[in-house]
């Protein structure tokens, strides 16, 4: 019988620990100074010690495990320091020293194949991690093992395209366990109920569920709020408790009565699968059997309801009025915060925008990876002087979960409530030996940080925010997916990088048609030759044309060189304007004068 199909009636008893069980008989227990050396690694064990591998699964079956985890939880590329073939050696030698255990077993033994998320710097996200995702899954596979398990990850995003590949080319059940802390949230900011929720709503995931960051008495209360309402296929792998380092070693409490007490107290709720995490030995799991009936808790199973987490309340924020009149063309301005402390030529430009036809004004998060004012300080010292509607920029380069919760709550209680949430630029090259960039998630991530907030801190009053579009990408279905991706996490707006040419107008009307975003078109209107050149070399993700650096003279003066500009807006206007709900402006040197000609 199937997994899926024996916990439709049956619950099922999962193993303990394998990587800190394993340190415990055969490691030094010592703290490395940087991570668990390479040498030390169980998964190595594999191949230069099966025996050992082979007995621990061996022990955790005798203590009644049903369900065990192939000993590959850093078989990756950036663990093993080896390439992909290595890999896949060492999950061969794990697929084997599972099955040799679970042959000598008096019971029927589920295997499922364990990844653990692949180390990875910078944005966690890339087709490479993909690429390797698949690879792992599909070696797991080949060796008949038709269980994969993702477990400890702290969002849904990293591992989606792999596991939507995996699911729609081969027969397979896929879970996916994710680790929060003990007040219920993963290192990129999202709640367990929310992660559980993204996972249950997913067609591509059979089952989900906790796992590590917590004991058995935080993972009780984290449960009591993801009840078995909330998922059909809910599992719970807490940690015996909370490690530390006694005479610089390693070391759990052996609490096994405790923590199977606490499982027991968890079974109530309709959990499916029961197994440990960190310091969880054969000892904890053979309590565990002896305390639970493997039968469902009468009424624990019912049906349950499609689970959201939405706000009631639409967020409209700066497309209020464009809400009210579609036919109105939003028009947003981009001003670029000081490099100094010097913001006499911002707020020059924002005066002049304060008698402009304007909706919103925008401030870039510190631009290319270089220091700027701080953008939502900016966005509140313009608002404070002008009025305007404003909205800064937030990237998740330089802040994490705890950052960008805490910068959204204060710029809500200072009546900034619209935002533009974007990945970021990289830190430039030159800098990177001093100065770290965060990346704990894109901007996906981080809009479904927001989303939750609005879904609970701002429910009343929900804050707006949009994303990003650079149409000028390889990949432009890639891109069209992305802003799928956005509009499920709940934005509600994007806008564009520059357009140039035709084509890439035709490029974003299509988007607009495959998606039906709210897409306000970048225009961008270079004021010199030496500005236009300037761009199309120097900065990434914009690319502009010969024919229209062509439209410039060496020897213009400012006023020609201006009205060059002005008439090429109008032009990529008039080739959007079936299209676009608006248009978001970016004046080089903050020459924002120059809007009112353009608007007529």
């Amino acid at each position: 019988m199937r997994l899926k199909e024996y916990i439709q009636t049956k619950r099922i008893i999962a193993d303990g620990a394998f990587g800190t069980y394993y340190m415990s008989l055969y490691g030094d227990g010592s703290k490395p100074e940087k991570g668990l050396a390479i040498s030390n690694l169980p998964e190595l064990a594999n191949i230069t010690a099966p025996e050992r591998v082979i007995g621990i699964h061996t022990e955790y079956i005798e203590a009644g495990a049903q369900l065990i985890r192939t000993n590959t939880f850093a078989s990756n590329t950036k663990s093993l320091l080896s390439d992909t073939e290595a890999v896949k050696e060492n999950i061969r030698a794990a697929v084997t020293c599972a099955k040799a255990a679970a042959e000598k077993a008096e019971h029927e033994i589920y295997i499922a194949g364990d990844i653990g998320p692949i180390p990875a710097e910078g944005v966690p996200h890339s087709d490479n991690l993909t690429k390797e995702y698949i690879m792992i899954g599909e070696t797991f596979i080949e060796q008949g093992i038709d269980i994969l398990l993702f477990e400890t990850f702290p969002e849904l995003e990293t591992i989606l395209p792999a596991i939507a590949y995996l699911k729609e080319t081969h027969d397979c059940t896929i879970l996916v366990h994710f680790s929060v802390n003990q007040f219920g949230y993963s290192n990129t900011g999202l709640s367990a109920k929310r992660l559980i929720a993204d996972a249950e709503a997913c067609r591509y995931i059979d089952g989900t569920g906790l796992n590590c960051g917590v004991g058995p008495g935080h993972m009780k209360k984290l449960i009591r709020k993801i009840s078995a309402d909330d998922a059909t296929f809910l599992s719970v792998f807490p940690n015996s408790g909370y490690p530390k380092y006694l005479n610089n070693r390693l070391t759990f409490t052996d609490n096994a009565e405790y923590f199977a007490e606490k499982i027991s107290e968890i079974a109530e709720s309709g959990i499916c699968i029961f197994g440990g995490c960190c310091g969880t030995t054969p000892d904890y799991i053979r309590k565990i059997a002896a305390g639970i009936s493997l039968d469902y808790p009468v009424g624990s199973r019912e049906t349950v309801a499609e689970v959201t987490v939405s706000s009631e309340k639409p967020a409209y924020g700066f497309m209020e009025r464009r809400v009210k009149d579609p036919s109105h063309k939003l028009v947003a301005v981009e001003l670029v915060p000081p490099l100094n402390a010097d913001d006499e030529k911002l707020l020059d430009a924002a005066h002049i925008l304060k008698n402009a036809e304007v909706d919103v004004v925008t401030f870039p998060d510190s631009p290319s990876g270089r220091t700027r004012a701080d953008s939502v300080l900016m966005a509140e010292k313009i608002r404070l002087e002008t009025g305007l509607c404003v909205m800064p920029h937030i990237c998740c380069r330089d802040k994490n979960a705890i950052a960008i919760r805490s910068t959204i709550l204060g710029a809500s209680l200072n009546h900034i409530t619209n935002f533009l949430l974007l990945t970021g630029d990289p830190v430039p090259v030159l800098f990177r030996q001093t100065t770290k960039s965060v990346f704990n998630f894109d901007s996906v991530g981080m809009m479904k940080i927001v989303q939750e907030m609005n879904s609970d801190t701002f429910s009343e009053h929900p804050v707006t925010y949009g994303g990003a579009i650079n149409h000028n990408r390889m990949n432009t279905k890639a891109e069209t997916e992305r802003i799928r991706r956005k509009m499920a996490a709940g934005a509600t707006f994007f806008m564009t990088q520059p357009i140039f040419s035709a084509e890439q107008a035709e490029i974003i009307r299509q988007m607009k048609k495959e998606t039906g975003a709210t897409i306000l078109v970048g225009l961008m209107p270079l004021v010199s030759r030496k500005n236009a050149v300037f761009m199309k070399n120097e900065m990434t993700g914009i690319e502009i044309p010969d024919s229209v650096i062509d439209r410039y003279r060496e020897d213009m003066n400012r006023e020609e060189g201006e009205n060059c500009g002005i008439r090429l807006a109008r032009e990529f206007m008039a080739m959007t304007d079936d299209f676009a709900d608006g248009y978001y402006f970016s004046f080089p040197f903050n020459r924002v004068h120059m809007l009112k000609k353009i608007l007529g």
